[in-house]
């Protein structure tokens, strides 16, 4: 007897409806899987029989074919064995009465019938739902990632037992109720600006990048406090919406990085080690395309401590998701984009000592050291990074002086005013923020006066600098345009903007 039911598996953040058919025949007994499954879905065959067995069901013991369709895509994963067990129950007439095709099956089955959660329950269940389906069968334990999917009957079964009893009507399993996202306060325990000891510049260049969604860069002497500054980040940022959070939430999902509570509920903030490598930061794999620390970032900060001493390879890797906000990975498995629309936050020494352009220290450095050590970071790359700033040591007097720092809360207050003006602009737009403008917003939103203009000019002359880095100065001074309340570009904007590409005079 043929039968068939519905699972799902994913590629990338997009999940794919996999037809489940099982034919059952008289003759050698035998258990054969075609349609390209990989080694984890062929070994859902000890597992489902055992699970059968320890369920007080029976595994048939005749010529058995299971097909995965279309079977020109490959099939990853143990998330499949719920379907083959349900699908072969269905085919020897232990399941019978009720049509299946209109529910999705997902779980991975232990040898006693339990069902184990799974990784990325929440990308399935929103694609099989714009794909028209509204009813899931899943584990227990992804409950939690799936009470936020709204208008859809969701069932969450401990085992494999209990699916049975729920489907054949004996036990009947209420949906899951669906639940509210609750937005909590974005921040590290114990960062606060407010804490923050001087550095008036770099103060106000965090404020501008975190208003507009620009990349940040600050260079200083070791002990100046860019650690403590970049970690202060998550404090200034704005709140989630909802919309964000489920986009962030696929992505941790499919990582398998998801909390107890099933959804993402601040923004992440990333701090990879410099020895990480380019896998790693990008995302891959040698068969399942996992999502990197790009990916991870994705809506929140990426902080690189310690820049140069990365790998080269590493962060010339970066260039193109800062551009595109995706990184798109082709492995012999396939083609994978991933979301990785993050804010870059990087610090580093101006050299190997860490003392050069101090204004207290005196470098030991020799020229041609110096020079080696800033070519770990390429133009290309520097090109890329909106703010840079230079962060100076600070005087004893400044650590102990007991004057109040103004708080994140006060800071995040006008960044939150500078994102709802940069909301209401791009209304109807894919652009949300300055930094995301293309060359048809920036004409469209950012005029120069004619003494802006002249200001502008004279810069991009003198510092040599690239039209990138003359249209990521236009999008500075539009968001300090937007903090002032500004509705144009002042002069003032843009010699403030100008002021905060370093890197020229560092060389």
């Amino acid at each position: 007897m043929i039968a068939k039911v519905i699972s799902y598996t994913l590629q990338g953040l997009e999940g794919h409806p996999i037809e489940v058919e099982t034919d059952i025949n008289r003759g050698v007994p035998s258990y054969e899987m075609v349609g390209l499954p990989d080694t984890a879905v062929k070994e859902s065959k000890e597992r489902v029989r055992s699970a059968l067995k320890n369920s007080g069901l029976l595994f048939p013991l005749h010529k058995i074919t299971v097909n995965f369709a279309p079977a020109d895509q490959k099939k990853q994963g143990a998330a499949f064995d719920l379907a083959i067990a349900i699908c072969l129950l269905k085919a020897t007439e232990q399941l019978v009465g009720r049509d299946l095709t209109d529910t999705v099956f997902l779980g991975e089955l232990a040898l006693n019938g339990d069902l184990r959660p799974i990784s990325g329950v929440l990308p399935i269940l929103i694609s099989a739902k714009g794909h028209g389906y509204n009813k899931f069968i899943i584990p227990a334990a992804n409950a939690k990632e799936a009470r936020f999917l709204g208008g859809a009957e969701i069932i969450a079964a401990n085992n494999l037992a209990e699916v049975v009893n729920h489907l054949s009507g004996h036990a009947p399993i209420e949906p899951i109720q669906t639940s509210d996202f609750i937005v909590r306060k974005s921040g590290n325990a114990g960062a606060d600006l407010a804490y923050v000891k001087g550095q008036p510049v770099a103060r106000r260049a965090l404020e501008i990048a975190v208003s507009g969604g620009h990349n940040l860069l600050m260079v200083g002497p070791p002990g100046t406090g860019k650690t403590m500054l970049a970690r202060c980040l998550p404090t200034v940022m704005p709140d989630m919406t909802f919309d964000e959070a489920l986009e962030i939430t696929k992505i941790h999902s499919v990582a398998g990085t998801l909390g107890e509570e099933g959804i993402v509920t601040e923004r992440p903030f990333r701090t990879p080690h410099h020895t990480a490598t380019t896998v790693s930061m990008c995302g891959g794999g040698n068969r399942n395309v996992h999502p990197g620390e790009i990916s991870l970032a994705h809506g929140g900060v990426l902080f690189l401590d310690e820049l140069p001493e990365y790998k080269r390879s590493t962060l010339e890797a970066l260039r193109q998701p800062l551009e595109d906000g995706v990184i798109t990975i082709a492995r012999s498995s396939g083609v994978v984009t991933y979301p990785a629309r993050f804010m870059l936050c990087a610090s580093m020494n101006p050299c190997p000592c860490g003392n050069y352009g101090s204004a207290e220290l005196t470098c030991s450095c020799s020229p041609a050291e110096i020079r080696r050590y800033r070519a770990r970071v390429s133009g290309p790359m520097l090109d890329r990074i909106d703010l840079q700033v230079e962060v100076d040591s600070i005087k004893y007097d400044d650590l102990v002086s007991t004057q109040k720092q103004e708080s994140s809360q006060s800071v995040k207050e006008r960044v939150d005013k500078a994102r709802e003006i940069q909301r209401n602009r791009f209304e109807g737009r894919s652009v949300s923020t300055n930094a995301d403008m293309g060359e048809k917003e920036i004409r469209e939103f950012c005029t120069l006066s004619e003494e802006g203009d002249r200001i502008l000019r004279a810069a991009f002359e003198k510092m040599k600098l690239s039209a990138r880095a003359r249209a990521r100065i236009i999008k500075v001074a539009r968001t300090i345009a937007d903090l002032d309340g500004s509705e144009n570009i002042l002069p003032k904007h843009v010699y403030e903007a100008v002021s905060y590409r370093i890197y020229d005079k560092l060389g």
